[in-house]
């Protein structure tokens, strides 16, 4: 990854230079009167957000990767002098243990609403929490998902951490590099139908009104068929999948379940012979780590739009 090996020295100046401050994370204030020295980041997207900025001195580990996903040559690089505390979602002990003092994480990306890791169970342990933006649904409203929720998590990391210039410098690029393309993107007159496939068969697991495919698609000249499913990532009927008819679906590849078993799955269904998409085989798959927020959600935008338009 090309901004992974961005140069620390802000990083290694930032607690001289450190003045309080107070960041936004859903429904909370969080103050930091000094960055945090042992940060530990949970999932693929939240941990390279947090190498992308250069952080990897202030980390003690990662956890929620191995249990589900596999790790691409680029994170496995970035991680490589890092452990992995717990291969799914960490236990209370396992921060401790760790003597972590700050813990990025999200809704359903490594907490769960009444569990037993959340902001209010970790503050007794001197432990902060960023919460990532995307998944302040869960508890709370909030607008549509955008590209804005990935920035903003950026930027309130630069904060924290005390590299706001490298932060504001990041999105400022990812910015500059996404109005480049959507600008020239030769988009058809009607945006095209897309449907989320994530997982499951009884139910599909896809992507509602507030989980960051939505962002994605639309950016590539796209409409989420659900995109007036008030929810984040969540179970829908195959009935409703129908009923909306996509004409090109977006497979999210991760798990024991492949993208090619997955787009099979789809194929080989007779409820769903119907559907535009799957007649016309169109589909086109995203990597975890770039349907969900971080770094590579640019990249995912351009692979959607040539997916969508390219021929």
């Amino acid at each position: 990854m090309k901004r992974l090996a961005l140069c620390l020295a802000s990083t290694l100046l930032a607690g001289s230079a450190f003045a309080q401050t107070t960041v936004q994370s859903c429904d909370r204030e969080v103050v930091f009167d000094t960055p945090p020295k042992a940060a530990v980041s949970n999932d693929v997207n939240l941990t390279e957000m947090m190498l992308v900025l250069g952080l990897r001195d202030r980390m003690v580990g990662y956890t929620g990767i191995s249990g589900w996903k596999t790790l691409d040559e680029e994170m496995r690089d970035g991680v490589a002098e890092l452990p992995e505390l717990s291969e799914k979602y960490p236990s209370k002990e396992v921060l401790i243990g760790a003597d972590a003092d700050f813990y990025f994480a999200g809704w359903n990306y490594g907490m769960k609403v009444g569990g037993e890791v959340t902001p209010d169970t970790l503050e007794p342990f001197g432990i902060k929490v960023y919460e990532l933006t995307e998944s302040c649904i869960h508890i709370g409203d909030k607008p549509k998902v955008s590209m804005d929720d990935m920035y903003k998590d950026l930027i309130n990391l630069g904060k924290i951490f005390g590299v706001e210039d490298t932060a504001y410098d990041l999105v400022a690029g990812y910015k500059n590099a996404l109005d480049q393309f959507t600008s020239s993107l030769n988009a058809g007159e009607e945006p095209l139908r897309v449907f989320v496939y994530d997982s499951g068969q009884d139910k599909p697991f896809t992507a509602g009104r507030y989980a960051m495919p939505t962002a994605l698609i639309e950016a590539a000249g796209g409409v989420n068929v659900l995109d007036d499913f008030e929810k984040s990532w969540a179970k829908i009927d195959w009935e409703t999948v129908v009923d909306k008819n996509p004409e090109m679906v977006v497979i999210v590849n991760y798990g024991n379940v492949t993208a090619d078993q997955k787009r099979e799955f789809m194929k080989n269904n007779p409820a769903l012979a119907e559907i535009d998409a799957v007649k016309n085989d169109r589909f086109v798959t995203l990597e975890y780590v770039e349907a969900t927020p971080g770094p590579r959600n640019i990249k995912a935008v351009k692979k959607l739009a040539e997916a969508f338009w390219g021929e």
